[in-house]
C-alpha cells in the first residue's frame, strides 16, 4: 500500500485544505499525562494520506492545527478517544468538538468479540495486518521512516472501520445508545485529569 505521508513542523501549513471528515491520532513519551508530553498529531482523510505534526514541546503553539480540532463541522474520528483528548487538553489546551470514538463503538456494536483494539479492528474490517511493535518507541526525537508509517496506519484505516461500524450499530439499533456514550468523553476526560480514573460507577 503506497501511502501519502507528510511530515510538519509545529502546525498545520497556513493554505491546507481537508475534508469536514478526519481522523485523529496521538503520540506521546509515556501514558502518564502529568510527566509525559505529546509529541506528535496524525491527522488523516481517509485516502491513504497522513498529516504528522510534530508538535513544538516548549511552546505548543498549533493556531492551525488547533483550528481545525475545534471546528464543530469537522467530524474527527479517533481510536480510544479518552487517551488522545486528554493529552490534547493538557498540552494544547483546547477542547475538541465533534467526536466519534472507534472502541467506544466497537465495544457497544461488536458484543460477538472481546477484542477492540485497533489491530484487531483493521483486520476484520480492512483485511490489513498491521505491526503495533513501534507503538513504545522514542516519538520526541528524530522520526524513522518505519515510525512515519506506523503513525500514518494509525490513522488511515479510521474512515473504514467508522463507517463499517456505524451499519452494525444501526442494524443492531444501538446508535442512539452509542450516540448518548460518546456525550460523556469530555467528562471522563475532566475525571482523568481530576486523578479519578477508576469506573466511579463500580460499587
Amino acid at each position: 500500500m503506497k501511502l501519502d505521508i507528510k511530515l510538519h513542523d509545529e502546525d498545520l501549513p497556513d493554505q491546507l485544505e481537508l475534508s469536514d471528515n478526519i481522523s485523529v491520532d496521538c503520540e506521546f513519551m509515556g501514558l502518564n499525562v502529568e510527566r509525559d508530553q505529546l509529541c506528535l498529531v496524525q491527522i488523516s482523510t481517509g485516502n491513504n494520506d497522513a498529516h504528522i505534526i510534530k508538535l513544538n514541546r516548549e511552546k505548543y503553539n498549533a493556531p492551525n492545527l488547533k483550528k481545525i480540532l475545534q471546528d464543530k463541522n469537522t467530524n474527527k474520528i479517533f481510536h480510544y478517544a479518552r487517551a488522545d483528548l486528554l493529552f490534547i487538553k493538557k498540552y494544547l489546551n483546547i477542547k475538541v468538538e465533534n467526536i466519534n470514538c472507534t472502541k467506544v463503538m466497537s465495544k457497544i456494536a461488536r458484543s460477538y468479540s472481546d477484542k477492540h483494539g485497533l489491530k484487531d479492528l483493521v483486520k476484520e474490517f480492512t483485511g490489513h495486518d498491521i505491526n503495533k511493535n513501534l507503538q513504545s518507541s522514542d516519538f520526541g526525537g528524530e522520526l524513522s521512516e518505519k515510525q512515519l508509517q506506523y503513525c500514518a496506519k494509525d490513522v488511515i484505516f479510521l474512515h473504514k472501520i467508522f463507517f463499517e461500524l456505524k451499519k452494525i450499530l444501526i442494524r443492531e439499533k444501538r446508535d442512539k445508545l452509542y450516540t448518548e456514550a460518546i456525550k460523556f468523553i469530555h467528562t471522563r476526560v475532566e475525571l482523568d485529569l481530576a486523578s479519578f480514573s477508576n469506573d466511579i460507577w463500580s460499587h
